[in-house]
């Protein structure tokens, strides 16, 4: 009858212990911190805590993956950011009565550079499907740009 109570009581007592660890623990605790910021799409501060958190241990793999996960996020973002910009900059030349070749050849080249830009991105099963199924609308439209240029 002192098994069924002793064995439970001492796994929540080595949970406890090893939860006052990590909670007191400064690298662990920035971990922590910087998954918090990780999930509520704030990257870079997930990356600034994540690498302080990796400075102070390095066998920290919370840390460390936090911080592969946000350097793919923020170059997920930046793809995106430029994306809109170069769009909009299509949109004002698209804009014009008449295209010259030399409008062409820049919409062309914006299109190449935006989509080897793509290729590069290299997604994981954590990365945020809302960020990856942006970039892929954007890269879809820099290929229907450059097919309707190219004609």
């Amino acid at each position: 009858m002192k098994n069924k109570f002793f064995i439970p009581m001492v796994a929540i007592f080595w949970l406890l212990i090893m939860g006052i660890y990590f909670l007191s623990n400064p690298s662990y605790e920035k971990s922590i911190r910087a998954k918090y910021y990780y999930e509520i799409g704030d990257y870079k501060e997930a990356l600034d805590l994540a690498k302080e958190a990796f400075s102070i241990d390095i066998y920290n793999r919370m840390a460390s993956t936090i911080m592969a996960q946000s350097i793919t996020s923020l170059k997920y973002t930046a793809y995106i950011s430029d994306a809109k910009k170069y769009m909009i900059t299509i949109n004002e030349i698209a804009n014009h009565d008449a295209i010259l070749e030399a409008d062409k050849a820049k919409i062309r080249l914006i299109c190449q550079i935006m989509m080897s830009a793509y290729v590069k991105l290299a997604p994981s099963v954590v990365t945020d499907t809302t960020l990856v199924e942006d970039a892929a609308k954007y890269n879809d439209g820099f290929e229907k740009l450059l097919a309707k240029v190219n004609r």
